[in-house]
């Protein structure tokens, strides 16, 4: 529910950001925290209680926390190697945190917990239920702090997180165009240049547009019984549909994408390639190039 001041539009538009500050990082670091014991069925502690006689299974938290450190290497941790949040002039990999969260999503498990005996309750057991219905409740809670916290990334149903990339002309229509392409090269360059655009990590930019570019560059090689000019001249004159006015358009943009994809550190890495020197630059220079593709493989046959 929103509270009063959503309400009645009183409130400051809440910022966007790609950027976790140290208190998002605690609030997602607490929401994986909950969730540790259903993770009993991989860190799996048997213990014995003396008095009672009896085995009982508890989480193993010193195997958690050893795995995690070589799985996540850069995940933050205090003086006393401790998972914990940061501090103060604490510096730390947001990416880390990201990649904790998707251990949990795609690891944990439902649990149920019980005492030994309800009038006494020397210990408490875990028994593990080898279901996930909790992965969905786990997932919720991680998107409603993204929401609020105004963090642009998703923790989709494939247990993966994507970046939001708001008013971002990449549909789930184009993606299912994509899917449709029949030539394999191209149709595998797409995906994985979609997924690295969804990828939180500044650094998959740069190489989602490097997958476009080459997508690009293959579909104009569609069509194998034809050379690569005949190819890309048919692939322009069904999308024109016979208007030579048309025709030029996308002609031009075509030249237009591979004059960049040259010029521009993009496919080639040579010492005289233009570099791009905002990160931001990317989003545009995917999107560009989405457009032409995107429109090109509605008339492919």
């Amino acid at each position: 529910m929103r509270l009063y001041s959503e309400r009645h539009g009183v409130r400051a538009p809440l910022k966007k950001t790609y950027s976790i500050n140290k208190d998002m990082y605690s609030l997602l670091l607490e929401c994986c925290k909950r969730y540790q014991k259903n993770l009993t069925h991989m860190f799996t502690l048997h213990c014995h209680h003396d008095f009672t006689d009896s085995d009982y299974v508890a989480f193993d938290e010193k195997g958690y926390t050893t795995r995690i450190k070589i799985r996540i290497p850069a995940l933050f941790r205090d003086e006393y190697d401790r998972i914990c949040a940061p501090t103060y002039d604490d510096e730390y990999d947001q990416y880390a945190l990201l990649d904790l969260i998707e251990f949990f999503a795609q690891n944990i498990e439902d649990i149920s917990e019980r005492w030994n005996n309800e009038r006494y309750r020397n210990y408490q057991t875990i028994d593990c239920l080898n279901t996930s219905d909790i992965s969905k409740i786990f997932r919720e809670e991680i998107n409603e702090i993204f929401t609020e916290s105004g963090l642009l990334y998703e923790l989709t149903d494939e247990e993966i997180i994507e970046r939001i990339v708001e008013n971002s002309p990449l549909t789930t229509e184009i993606e299912n165009n994509f899917a449709a392409v029949f030539e394999v090269g191209t149709r595998e360059l797409l995906k994985d240049a979609v997924a690295l655009y969804k990828t939180p990590s500044p650094a998959a930019r740069q190489d989602s547009v490097e997958k476009i570019w080459d997508a690009l560059e293959r579909l104009k090689t569609y069509y194998k019984t034809l050379d690569k000019k005949h190819s890309s001249e048919k692939i322009v004159n069904d999308m024109a549909s016979g208007n030579d006015n048309f025709a030029d358009l996308f002609n031009d943009e075509f030249k237009a994408l591979t004059n960049i994809g040259n010029k521009y550190r993009i496919r080639h890495h040579e010492t005289d390639k233009i570099d791009i020197t905002d990160v931001r630059y990317y989003d545009y220079l995917f999107n560009r190039c989405l457009s032409l593709i995107a429109l090109a493989i509605q008339y492919l046959i």
